[in-house]
């Protein structure tokens, strides 16, 4: 009996399918599923008949809950090329879809965490539902938010951004409509119907979104954004703990307590990555700087440790080194963003 592809694709009509097909793991991106993508965008992309490109997942469960941790973590503990390789062809396709010119459609129903917000934003029309779930939560297992984190996040309103990314907050679907995350709501139910509608003419993707758009709902950022845009300013995430330390509102505390569990690594490269990226004119730029510091932290203590309490133990309780943000030196900081052998650099697909 043979295995089914862990990404299935054809084009139906003038419409070319990506349907990430690993359910077990919520449709985790390996290296396999990143290379399948990658070929079908390439020949595509060359396909005058293929109008309109649609990335959904298979089954009940989705949308893609990031990369494959497992991997990059063993192969951290050794020598890091899996990972390093990993990294390089996952970056080399989010490039390839941010200047993808045929239309892209994404059907975020579900969780998009890692390498499915790597999938998703890039394209042209987000589309969320009542399932979906947005995080970048990977100061809690000492990564960092990659896949043009630090290119998406500080583009968004206010210090929304900046919030996501130190303290890996999931939002649901009103939210990331409220923040430019998402560019429609279709409810759960409507979503084959949208499917094959899109599919039908997909010329019409405007009037069909159009057609099917429900309404999400409340947002609850309203409730708590002037706080947040209040207390995640200042030069350094010293100063943002100083801030929400001196906070006399529940929500301010709440979110010190919740920084205080994550990597103080994770912490400050995060701050450092998206204000290095809000600056950058060149999406490349962004992955370049972005493969460095993967390259680097998937072998340092962290993401090892914060691995083994999150996903392998699940005791919850990493130990990090630095346990403090002042042990998370400059001089650290610049080791981990340094440029490599040219060499050994991140480079775009030709």
């Amino acid at each position: 009996m043979t295995e089914a592809p862990e990404v299935l694709v054809r084009v139906e009509k003038n419409v070319g399918r990506l349907t990430l097909n690993r359910p077990a793991a919520l449709h985790a991106l390996n290296l396999t599923m990143v290379e399948i993508i990658t070929q079908a965008l390439l020949a595509w992309r060359e396909d005058p008949e293929v109008y309109l490109v649609l990335i959904d997942h298979a089954g009940e469960r989705g949308f893609c809950a990031g990369g494959d941790i497992r991997m990059l973590a063993h192969s951290g503990a050794g020598d890091g090329v899996e990972a390093r390789a990993f990294f390089h062809a996952e970056y080399r396709l989010n490039h390839l879809l941010f200047h993808y010119d045929a239309p892209v459609v994404a059907v975020m129903d579900g969780v998009v965490m890692g390498g499915g917000v790597g999938i998703s934003m890039p394209a042209h029309y987000r589309i969320a539902t009542e399932k979906t779930s947005f995080a970048m939560p990977e100061t809690g297992i000492g990564l960092f938010p990659d896949v043009g984190g630090g290119w998406y996040l500080p583009r968004l309103p206010g210090k929304a951004g900046l919030w996501l990314a130190l303290t890996g907050a999931r939002i649901k679907a009103a939210d990331c409509l409220r923040l430019g995350i998402a560019t429609h709501f279709v409810e759960f139910g409507a979503i084959g119907g949208l499917k094959k509608a899109i599919i039908a003419d997909p010329r019409r993707i405007d009037d069909t979104l159009a057609k099917f758009r429900a309404d999400a709902g409340r947002a609850t950022l309203p409730g708590f954004e002037a706080d947040l845009n209040r207390l995640f300013v200042g030069d350094s995430v010293e100063q943002i703990f100083e801030f929400l330390a001196l906070d006399s509102s529940d929500w301010g505390r709440a979110q010190l307590e919740i920084l205080k569990t994550k990597s103080p690594q994770t912490l400050k490269v995060a701050f450092r990555q998206l204000a290095a990226g809000a600056a950058m004119t060149a999406f490349a730029d962004e992955m370049a700087m972005e493969y460095r510091i993967g390259a680097r932290v998937v072998q340092r203590h962290d993401f090892l440790e914060g691995v083994r309490a999150v996903i392998i133990d699940k005791d919850g309780a990493p130990r990090w080194d630095p346990a403090t943000l002042e042990g998370v030196t400059d001089a650290l900081l610049d080791e981990i963003f340094a440029p490599l052998p040219p060499s050994q650099e991140w480079t775009p697909l030709t």
